[in-house]
């Protein structure tokens, strides 16, 4: 990722969000592999919407319930770039896969590392 890291977690997710998107608009793949790259979209983006949307949940209960929704959506995530990196039905660079696993990795542990927190409080 070509973006600086943030400590911002919400901030973090949004720029994972965007390279994934550009990932996936330079990708060459089949038409049969269109569902991987929808589900990888998909699980990825859901990441920093649910952190962003923790902030409007009505009760702590709900913010935690955002955050674990968004720490499941990381590892979702994990498991699609995993999949492309080892089947390589999507011409991508496995330097760059890497790097993506590397920080889906880093931000999953920092959500786990809130929500562990706040089951705490």
């Amino acid at each position: 990722m070509s973006e600086e890291k943030t400590y911002d977690i919400k901030k973090r997710a949004y720029h994972f969000s965007k390279a994934i998107i550009n990932l996936i608009s330079n990708a060459k793949f089949d038409r049969l592999y269109f569902s991987i790259a929808d589900q990888l979209l998909r699980s990825a983006t859901s990441v920093g919407a649910n952190l962003v949307e923790a902030k409007a949940g009505s009760s702590k209960k709900d913010f935690r319930n955002f955050y674990a929704i968004a720490l499941k959506s990381a590892n979702e995530t994990k498991y699609w770039l995993c999949l492309i990196r080892d089947t390589e039905v999507i011409e991508i660079d496995r330097e760059i896969i890497k790097g993506l696993l590397v920080e889906v990795d880093e931000i999953s542990k920092i959500v786990a590392s809130i929500i562990i927190n706040l089951n705490k409080e």
